[in-house]
């Protein structure tokens, strides 16, 4: 589509509005004297890991339940609280909230949409003011990549998928979303994801004065 033919722009929440998700786990892990890719190599070689994972983020999960067996799985003594601990140093990415704000301001519709580990840790007035509609995983049963989620993003919006653009630091949910009928954009750092915002939606993204 040409510059500007975009009605809407959905978003990842952890990793794109944040810091990356993996560094904070990273240093979970060294503070547990953990190999700092534990949680990543658990993901990727036990299939029960990640079942219970889709689990939490559709709400089948409870977040006790997951933080009792993960934990376990990690060879934590202590699994209380787990999570807010996984996600400590996960802070907010100034440049790219900014960007949603200026999409919005704008005229384009905003979205979020979020795998969540815990619905509790977002902040709704932030949200609130950016974004049109929120889809957060636990919220609706549905977590990327399925389909659902996505087309009920753009349903919530009145637009169709085509219209939309998604930004999301993981690969298979960037093929969720193209897999819909929508244009999907791989974030990596927040200078190269606004210069492709910026193109894609004719939209000229300024940065946040310093």
């Amino acid at each position: 589509m040409p510059p500007g033919a975009y009605a809407a722009v959905l978003f990842d929440f952890g990793g794109v509005l944040t810091t990356p998700v993996w560094d904070s786990f990273s240093a979970f892990c060294r503070s547990e004297g953990l190999d700092p890719d534990s949680i990543k190599n658990l993901f990727r070689s036990d299939p029960e890991a990640l079942k219970e994972l889709r689990g939490l983020e559709t709400g089948e999960v409870s977040e006790s339940e997951f933080e009792a067996t993960f934990g376990r799985r990690l060879g934590l003594k202590n699994p209380e609280g787990l999570i807010d601990s996984m996600f400590a140093g996960m802070k907010p990415l100034d440049s790219m909230v900014d960007a949603v704000r200026q999409l919005r301001t704008s005229g384009l519709l905003t979205g979020l949409v979020s795998n969540s580990w815990s619905t509790n840790h977002y902040d709704r007035n932030l949200l609130a003011e950016l974004f049109d509609t929120v889809v957060i995983s636990a919220e609706v049963g549905m977590h990327k990549p399925q389909p659902g989620i996505y087309r009920l993003a753009a349903e919530r919006l009145d637009v169709e998928p085509a219209e939309c653009l998604f930004v999301d630091d993981l690969k298979e949910n960037c093929d969720g979303a193209e897999a819909v009928g929508m244009t999907a954009v791989r974030h990596r750092t927040a200078p190269e994801t606004i210069e492709r915002l910026t193109e894609l939606t004719g939209v000229e993204l300024q940065p946040i004065a310093p």
